[in-house]
């Protein structure tokens, strides 16, 4: 195959990039600007969709046996549910967003004025050598509290900043790519894979390569709250894969430097024939992966065939570990996922 490393390094930047962007599920005008742009800047046509996602041609012959591939560049995070008589706020999680895991995290409160604000997510009463009980609380999203870095003491001070239920909280990724290849960031889930098919265009428009099926990308925003996927396919698909994050923990195969090829996971198996021929590809040209079956997990491209698409779906990725989290993956991960969608729409196998 190909030397993919430029196009590797490209995938980690891009990541970088949007990693730094705020995107909550439907918080997504800043991250899809930024994906037009850079869409724009590769010759990639795109336009948003009415519900904000952004569609993508990457171009191909055969538009009638057509493929979709799926990434989100929403994430999770929170929102105000109360200001409380303190001006501390108490928030809603978006998604799966943890109250134990975001104990502790710088965020930033985005109002609907267009104000931001700083703060931290703490325990409530959340000073040890006040509180004889630090360690007993579940930690929930009653227990914890955005501390707002700004001198407020009541629920009226908070109001005067223009902050009100409904703002959206955006915790900070603390985004790090180490000497050794592996990146590490909350949110990796899904803006490596966004990132991924970024580098994928790249790649079809260095290489001046004109796939044989006609290739479309999906970037949602709403797949942390299980809708992103279910706008209508463009006309013509035939096949659909979610590139998302690949699952690393026990019992299962995968690592971060692999490319993790999902057999079935909580919606059921992906489409036999589709996993079969990813394995297939990655045999013959050397990839590294996994196949793997995901206890608790659901897609983009499971939405789309909720909302009626008449598809084979699959669904692959690089190995993300402690997913929900403060996550880690490799960029041998990213690399290996590039070859394989790249060998997949080029083998004649």
């Amino acid at each position: 195959m190909k030397d993919f490393t430029i196009y590797t390094d490209y995938a980690m930047e891009q990541a970088k990039a949007l990693l730094a962007i705020d995107s909550p599920s439907g918080y997504g005008r800043e991250v899809t600007e930024y994906l037009l742009t850079e869409l724009a800047a590769l010759g990639v046509k795109a336009y948003r969709t009415v519900k904000g996602g952004v569609i993508a041609e990457f171009g191909g012959e055969n538009k009638k046996d057509a493929l979709l591939l799926e990434a989100h560049c929403d994430t999770l995070g929170a929102m105000v549910h109360e200001i409380k008589g303190n001006g501390r706020l108490k928030v809603t999680n978006i998604g799966g967003m943890q109250a134990s895991n975001a104990e502790a995290e710088n965020c930033r409160i985005r109002t609907r004025s267009g104000k931001c604000y700083e703060g931290t997510c703490q325990l409530v009463n959340a000073s040890v050598h006040v509180n004889d009980d630090y360690a007993g609380p579940k930690r929930t999203w009653d227990t914890v509290e955005i501390v707002i870095d700004e001198p407020v003491e009541s629920k009226k001070d908070v109001q005067a900043l223009g902050i009100m239920p409904g703002d959206y909280v955006c915790f900070e990724p603390r985004t790090r790519i180490t000497k050794s290849g592996y990146i590490k960031s909350r949110f990796l889930d899904d803006k490596l894979s966004s990132a991924i098919l970024l580098g994928y265009a790249k790649y079809l428009k260095d290489e001046a390569i004109t796939p044989k099926r006609a290739i479309y990308a999906h970037f949602t925003i709403y797949e942390e709250v299980g809708h992103g996927g279910s706008a209508p396919c463009p006309e013509g698909v035939t096949e659909a894969w979610s590139v998302d994050m690949g699952c690393v923990g026990d019992g299962l195969q995968c690592t971060e430097r692999q490319v993790s090829i999902c057999a079935k996971d909580s919606g059921g198996p992906y489409n036999y024939d589709v996993v079969s021929r990813m394995a297939e590809i990655a045999e013959k040209h050397g990839i590294s992966y996994a196949v793997d079956i995901y206890p608790h997990y659901g897609t983009d491209v499971e939405a789309t065939l909720r909302a009626g698409a008449d598809v084979r779906h699959g669904l692959i990725g690089p190995g993300v570990y402690a997913s929900h989290g403060y996550e880690r993956s490799h960029r041998d991960g990213v690399e290996n996922t590039l070859k394989l969608i790249a060998a997949y729409l080029e083998d004649e196998g």
